[in-house]
């Protein structure tokens, strides 16, 4: 059997086309338009209809760009989150094991073609539709047909396209690719969860009381005008607009443009995230169950010891194992054996079977034929509480014991070395608060040799595990309030993978492995993880400032207003400077995803009533600032009502960019350097909107000089401040 030529395989891949599905994609168009079609797309589009019916045009003009605005933004996030996504498929593709040539080479499943001979073993996902042509496997349909029991397939068995192979090897022929394929199903089962995060949940709460203060505020109002004889056609477009200026409108596009860079950052790093919460959840990670071999070591086996017991030699104890080998599995183990094999009596014996190593059982099996007699190889991790088993594992070696008849031929010691930079890393993420636990199926004994070497101590070690106890173990983990990560490769681990809130396939995972995980890194060790999870904290960070902000600038804003009209028996800021606002408020809170955040040392969690308490106590001290400079305007400076309608929003205006600079950091505002985005939306603000005061346009005019002072008025506040939130409020925080 040579399988197809390049010359055949090229020819059919031209007829066929690549072993994928097509994917439906929206026109470009109809994803702008659907950005129109949320509840704050139709709060906003209300407005609009009411200020033209009540003839306010300027208003309806200014508020519908602030629509566009904001869905624009959205639209070309998603299109760089689609870019991201399609890098990230192609990272994550599929490879196959096939016959071309007459060679085994190892190819992108897309370019499997019909009549391709393949070979499946244990972990893969299949990827066509295929006919066995040797050897068994059992296959989990669960995917396509809902069955929850493994099924076995023989010789002359289809094997359907999006199925598991949960046990076995067996050569088989491609019979069908792409939209051929019996069930239409693709070899990609990945997919991006909808879910919404802890902190979509957590935001979209405290924006629900905000508007249920809004909503009580504003009814208030409307009792109180009632009585002052204030205008209700005036009044009821002031109220849909402070119920505007409490909605997160920029959080969508905020949300989206801080993820995406977050995962395009790390993407960059060789961290691939398929479901956006993970980053998230990472921030809040506390736990870290890791897997030894190749994660913490470098999974490059060597024998350093042998131990054989009469009537076997050395040289036989190696041969009867590599007889338990097979090459083509790529097991290390067997390739650290097969490659030091040496010649015996045993050398020219007859290989009658070969069963490939299951996790179930431990050890993988051979038959063979020596002298005329029939003997029955075990090849695996038994008699552990051997005194010459324990003796050689004391020093970290991964022990082999190897049977013949049941009878004890001998052990093997193979050394795993750490990786060189396994212990510095472990030590960064216990630095960072969370606890570093290490699971593995070797023996105690060269589980805590590993552990000592790398800084993992006897308590965080669990030894002798089986794939499939993971599971329980994140669930326990999970029970007791952890935030838990597990790395895991092989397809036993999906369940675990899945379970975790950050389930992290390592570099040579199991395509089911990496289907089930939330994170896939493309390099092994650990190192990728701790970026991770520094990322996800700095989002965090972001989106914390983002949070903060929008509850103070709410309360200010509608306490202020509210104030206002009690004591000047009208409103204080026109309509349409409440969406010269909005506008203003969207470039600062937007700039938030793009800024260089400085990330936690310990695990960030939502700590809604500490959250309120903070941003209600800035939120006063600025009101305070504001309702000063606002009562001073209106009684010493004499202001007519337009003139103070300028004057509190350039108020709102620069108070709303002071605030951000000085909750964005828990220390001194200029402990760390803002993004150059930040910074540059700010300058554009602040000139733009004192320009448009000092020239009259769109309010009424200001002199510059009175710009200036209550700029300079509002900076030398917020110096005072910052020392008071390092001084005062940190403190009892």
């Amino acid at each position: 059997m040579n399988g197809l030529s390049s010359q055949e395989a090229k020819a059919k891949l031209e007829k066929y086309g690549p072993n994928v599905l097509p994917e439906e994609k929206r026109h470009p168009l109809i994803l702008f338009l659907s950005k129109f079609f949320s509840p704050v797309s139709w709060l906003l589009e209300i407005i609009i209809g009411l200020e033209i019916f009540l003839g306010k045009y300027p208003e309806s003009i200014i508020i519908g760009l602030l629509l566009v605005f904001n869905a624009l933004v959205s639209f070309l996030q998603e299109h760089k989150a689609e870019k991201a996504i399609a890098l990230l498929k192609k990272k994550l593709e599929v490879f196959a094991r096939v016959l071309r040539d007459g060679m085994w080479a190892t190819i992108p499943a897309q370019e499997l073609v019909p009549e391709d001979f393949i070979r499946i073993r244990m972990g893969d996902l299949i990827s066509a539709d295929l006919k066995v042509r040797e050897g068994i496997v059992s296959i989990d349909r669960s995917v396509i047909t809902g069955e929850s029991l493994p099924v076995e397939s023989k010789i002359g068995e289809i094997v359907y396209a999006g199925s598991i192979v949960t046990r076995g090897e067996a050569n088989a022929l491609v019979v069908a690719t792409g939209e051929r394929t019996f069930y239409g199903k693709t070899a990609h089962i990945l997919q991006t969860t909808k879910t919404p995060s802890h902190l979509e949940k957590t935001i979209f709460l405290i924006v629900k009381y905000l508007l249920i203060f809004e909503s009580v505020l504003i009814l208030l109002v409307f009792i109180y005008s009632y009585f002052q004889g204030v205008s209700l056609i005036d009044l009821i477009p002031f109220s849909l607009l402070l119920l505007v200026a409490s909605v997160p409108v920029a959080l969508p596009a905020t949300y989206s443009l801080t993820t995406a860079l977050g995962s395009t950052k790390l993407a960059r790093t060789g961290v691939l995230v398929t479901r956006l919460t993970a980053i998230e959840e990472a921030a809040a990670m506390d736990f870290l169950c890791v897997d030894k071999t190749g994660t913490i070591t470098l999974n490059l086996l060597s024998i350093s010891r042998l131990k054989a017991f009469a009537p076997y030699s050395e040289d036989d104890l190696l041969v009867l194992a590599s007889l338990a080998s097979e090459i083509a599995t790529q097991d290390p183990i067997d390739l650290a054996i097969t490659k030091t094999v040496r010649h015996s009596r045993f050398s020219e014996c007859e290989k009658l079977k070969f069963i490939p190593f299951e996790p179930e059982r431990k050890c993988s099996e051979a038959i063979i034929r020596y002298q005329g007699k029939e003997l029955h190889i075990l090849k695996g991790s038994f008699h552990r509480n051997d005194k010459d088993f324990q003796e050689m594992a004391k020093d970290g070696s991964r022990v082999i014991t190897v049977l013949v008849d049941q009878k004890l031929v001998g052990f093997i010691g193979l050394q795993d070395l750490p990786r060189e930079n396994s212990k510095q890393v472990i030590a960064a993420i216990h630095e960072m608060g969370v606890r570093v636990q290490m699971m593995t199926g070797d023996a105690k004994t060269t589980a805590e040799e590993i552990g000592k070497q790398v800084g993992i101590k006897t308590e965080d070690i669990i030894a002798e595990m089986y794939p499939e106890d993971k599971f329980h173990l994140i669930e326990n983990l999970q029970k007791k309030g952890h935030v838990t990560g597990m790395t895991g490769d092989g397809v036993n681990d999906a369940p675990a993978l899945k379970k975790a809130e950050v389930g992290i396939a390592v570099s040579n995972a199991t395509d089911v492995a990496k289907a089930a995980a939330s994170i896939v890194l493309t390099r092994p060790g650990l190192e990728d993880i701790l970026e991770a999870i520094r990322s996800s904290r700095k989002i965090y960070q972001r989106m914390l400032t983002y949070t903060q902000n929008k509850i103070i600038k709410t309360l200010e804003i509608s306490i202020l207003l509210g104030l206002g009209l009690v004591f000047m028996h009208d409103f204080i800021i026109s309509q349409l400077l409440i969406v010269l606002l909005l506008f203003a408020n969207d470039f600062i809170t937007m700039s938030i995803s793009t800024d260089h955040m400085a990330y936690s040392r310990t695990p960030d969690k939502w700590n809604v009533r500490r959250l309120i308490f903070r941003s209600g106590m800035f939120a006063t001290l600025i009101l305070g600032f504001s309702f000063g400079a606002f009562w001073i305007a209106h009684d010493s400076l004499q202001l007519s009502l337009p003139q103070l309608q300028t004057w509190v929003f350039l108020i709102l205006v620069f108070t709303g960019q002071c605030t951000v600079y000085l909750i964005r950091e828990q220390r001194h505002f200029w402990h760390s350097c803002p993004s150059w985005w930040m910074i540059g939306l700010s300058f554009f603000d602040i000139i733009a909107t004192s320009w448009m005061a000092g020239s009259g346009i769109l309010m009424a005019p200001l002199p510059i000089s009175l710009i200036l002072s209550l700029f300079g008025s509002v900076i030398v506040y917020f110096f005072l401040l910052d020392f008071l939130k390092v001084y005062g409020v940190n403190y009892f925080l």
